[in-house]
């Protein structure tokens, strides 16, 4: 069991933020924490702990989560290359500064 005192303080708060957006979404739907925890196949306990942003609740319950609450494309892509900014930035630093033709193709 990972301890929440184990995380980076910025890992912590983004899955509390997590865990408060998944429950808001809930609410809206007009879904009860009993209706989606049967969804999920999960204790109330367990839609809790996810609502609370507690690492320790299983990724799959935190994707199927998203799927029941339409929202799966968004943590599809989360770590998507093309949204990723410092791979682009590190892909665009390696790029050679020059281009040369080989010697055969020079006239």
């Amino acid at each position: 069991m990972t301890s929440k005192s184990t995380l980076p303080l910025p890992a912590l708060r983004a899955l509390q933020k997590l865990g408060a957006d998944l429950a808001l979404a809930r609410r809206k739907r007009g879904l009860s924490t009993a209706d989606m925890a049967t969804r999920l196949f999960v204790s109330r306990d367990t839609l809790w702990r996810l609502e609370r942003g507690d690492p320790t609740v299983a990724m799959g319950t935190l994707a199927t989560a998203a799927f029941l609450l339409q929202v799966h494309t968004r943590f599809a892509d989360l770590a998507a290359p093309s949204s990723d900014t410092v791979g682009l930035a590190l892909d665009e630093e390696r790029l050679p500064k020059r281009i040369h033709r080989p010697r055969s193709q020079r006239p």
